[in-house]
């Protein structure tokens, strides 16, 4: 399934045709798609192909298209505080986009059939936390992933918010999906060919909604004997932060939306954990870590005229933004390769390695980056 949008050249390209496709509709999606790059999940020989409306699959690593997770995200309706449970976790990707809007008091577990992808997940999870700007730049509630069939899971497990189901849903296991629901909680599903969308109204009624036609593996049934017990696949357990852990989540949230204008005055200070705060006055793109990128400049040209061997164009740019292309084409000339993109400055790390601390508390409120 996919291909319903166009190929872009990096992970913003694939971002905009998303939203030029409508799939992307609100800006919380958007913010979430933007901080974390597709190509960080595939395997090295094949990122060619990350940008892509299309799955991916070797061996027991998956990704659905990106048009499906899109669809995804913006049925759960997220908002921070929520518990989400990923069904078929994969990846990890679609849960770490998930962990951006949920902020630090949600609740972000998986469940995966395979080893390997688990541990393949946490390998990219590890990544992002330690080298991505993005983990900065939002307050992240970090995904626990465990082995297990998710038609195995225990009868009296928690009940969660928001539920995602990455692999097709035979009907009759409709019903046992709707019960992993508090009520009010979402559901999204692939079920009879079609991505589902069932909100738990009360304790025994549903509104259900049919999104898209889709294509997904169903779901691997359970193997054991008839004699034999069924094998119980228990969630991740849900663990009360310490006070440490809720210091640190603190301190970083209060260095994020404070900024110094220059005049000693604190700027942006809230009193919510909400997703991107303070980013505008800190000077950062409001989606996350956007990277300064050369576009083809689209312009209506009344007349075109030759002289010098120079085509000049009417009724297009202004002269300020021509003189900068000219600039940039001088220097592309004169190094012999085109402009580089430009990472943005990271303020939250800047503003934490200022501090008059010690080395080993700053690199706790780094979250343990490594140096």
């Amino acid at each position: 399934m996919g291909g319903a949008v166009s190929a872009g050249e990096d992970n913003d390209d694939l971002i905009d045709n998303l939203k030029e496709a409508y799939y992307i509709r609100t800006d919380l999606v958007e913010r979430a798609f933007r901080a974390i790059d597709r190509a960080d999940y595939y395997l090295d020989e094949y990122r060619d192909n990350a940008y892509k409306d299309l799955a991916w699959r070797h061996g027991n690593i998956h990704l659905s298209a990106p048009c499906i997770y899109s669809e995804v995200m913006e049925a759960l309706e997220l908002h921070p505080g929520l518990s989400f449970l990923n069904l078929g976790s994969g990846t990890g990707y679609l849960s770490t986009m998930v962990g951006l809007i949920l902020g630090p008091f949600g609740v972000n577990h998986g469940i995966e059939l395979h080893a390997d992808v688990i541990e393949y997940a946490y390998q990219k999870l590890d990544s992002f936390i330690k080298t991505s700007d993005s983990f900065d730049k939002f307050e992240f509630c970090e995904p626990s992933f465990v082995v297990g069939n998710c038609l195995e899971i225990p009868p009296e497990s928690r009940h969660y918010d928001r539920v995602y189901c990455g692999a097709g849903v035979q009907k009759e296991h409709e019903e046992y999906m709707k019960n992993l629901l508090k009520v009010g909680g979402i559901l999204v599903m692939p079920l009879e060919e079609k991505l589902t969308k069932i909100v738990r109204t009360g304790l025994s009624s549903w509104e259900t909604k049919k999104i898209i036609s889709v294509s997904f593996a169903p779901l691997v049934l359970p193997k054991h004997s008839p004699k034999s017990k069924p094998k119980m696949a228990p969630l991740p357990k849900y663990e009360v932060r310490t006070l440490q852990e809720l210091a640190r989540i603190c301190i970083r949230h209060t260095l994020r939306v404070t900024t110094d204008g220059g005049d000693g005055q604190a700027r942006g200070r809230g009193s919510s954990f909400s997703v991107g705060r303070g980013l505008a006055a800190a000077g950062l793109h409001k989606y996350g870590p956007r990277f300064k990128r050369r576009r083809v400049h689209r312009r209506h040209c009344n007349t075109l005229m030759l002289a010098t061997r120079q085509v000049v164009a009417g009724g297009g740019m202004a002269p300020e933004a021509e003189e900068r292309d000219e600039e940039e084409e001088e220097e592309e000339k004169e190094t012999g390769e085109l402009l580089r993109p430009q990472p943005a400055v990271n303020i939250l790390r800047e503003r934490i390695l200022g501090l008059p601390l010690p080395e080993p508390l700053k690199m706790y409120l780094l979250y343990y980056r490594e140096k």
